[in-house]
Parts: C-alpha cells; structure tokens; sequence
C-alpha cells in the first residue's frame, strides 16, 4: 500500500462520518461540484507557487492538491485504482501518441 492508497481508503471511510466531526465529511457532503471547486483553488494554489519558485510552499499546496483530487474522486466513486492503472496503461506511450488515440469528446 501506498500512503496515496492509505489516503483514499481514509477518505472512503469519512464519507459515512459525522461532517461536524471531519473536514473530510464536511466536504464530501457538500456534493461532488464543491469537491472539485475546492481540487481546483489547490491547483490554482499550486500553480501560483510553482511560478514563484517556492519549493517550501510548493510542497504544501502540492499535498493539498493530491488530498484535494482523492476527495473529487471519492465524490464521483472513482477509485484511485482505476486512475492508477489508467497511468500505467499510457505508460511507455508517447503522450503526443496517447493523446491523438484519444477519441473526440
């Protein structure tokens, strides 16, 4: 197991808790849209600090993005398996390969 496994599997098991009693749960029960919005201002966060050049805070808002999009998926019931496999399915392929098999959507 991974800590990223470890991760998802604690973020599963708070989307049956108290959300008075965990931020997790406060925000799974928000609904999946304010799950992403909260992914997307981490990853806004992140950007910001990877212009300015901040490996201290770059680190942080690094975790909070990886945190962030665990909880999106547990919000849509993706498992982080299946993104993990979708990643070593590409593995090995060229991206500009990968990208044109991409079926239009």
């Amino acid at each position: 197991m991974s800590i990223l496994h470890d991760l998802a599997a604690t973020i599963e098991s708070r989307k049956s808790a108290d959300p008075s009693s965990s931020w997790t749960a406060k925000l799974l029960a928000k609904g999946p849209e304010k799950c992403a919005e909260k992914f997307g201002e981490e990853a806004i966060e992140a950007i910001i600090e990877a212009v300015k050049g901040n490996r201290e805070k770059l680190t942080s808002e690094g975790a909070d993005v990886l945190y962030h999009f665990l909880v999106m998926l547990a919000a849509r019931d993706v498992p982080l398996d299946d993104v993990l496999n979708e990643l070593a399915r590409r593995q090995g392929l060229s991206g500009i390969d990968e990208k044109a098999a991409r079926p239009n959507t």
